[in-house]
């Protein structure tokens, strides 16, 4: 129950914290003091998830681990939201680099075999 309370945790988290960084981005002529705030209004939202989220998943993940799960959340959040708010479209080149942070995130949770890195 503990990881899956903390997925969805992230989970929110990380949309509030994608539209706080980004959803500025479609009203280019707000002035730029306006979407500061705006964003911190939005990212105080993101922490309300976030903090419980760490501290919930602490108990059984090493912080590496729960670093890992937050930036593969982070990036499948972004992906959806480039391509639907702002409309961008998701590039081979995009998803090779992604692949190779999946590689990276699996990497991070394999046993630990006693050897040194």
């Amino acid at each position: 129950m503990t990881l899956l309370t903390t997925v969805s945790l992230l989970i929110l988290s990380n949309v509030f914290m994608t539209f706080a960084w980004y959803g500025h981005l479609r009203f280019m002529t707000l002035p730029l003091w306006l979407a500061v705030i705006a964003s911190w209004g939005i990212a105080f939202f993101e922490y309300c998830f976030q903090v419980p989220a760490n501290r919930i998943g602490y108990h059984t993940l090493s912080a590496y681990q729960l670093k890992t799960i937050q930036e593969v959340i982070t990036l499948t959040v972004f992906i959806v939201f480039a391509e639907v708010y702002l409309g961008e479209g998701l590039k081979p080149k995009h998803m090779a680099g992604f692949i190779l942070l999946a590689l990276a995130a699996w990497t991070i949770f394999q046993k630990d075999y006693g050897l040194e890195w």
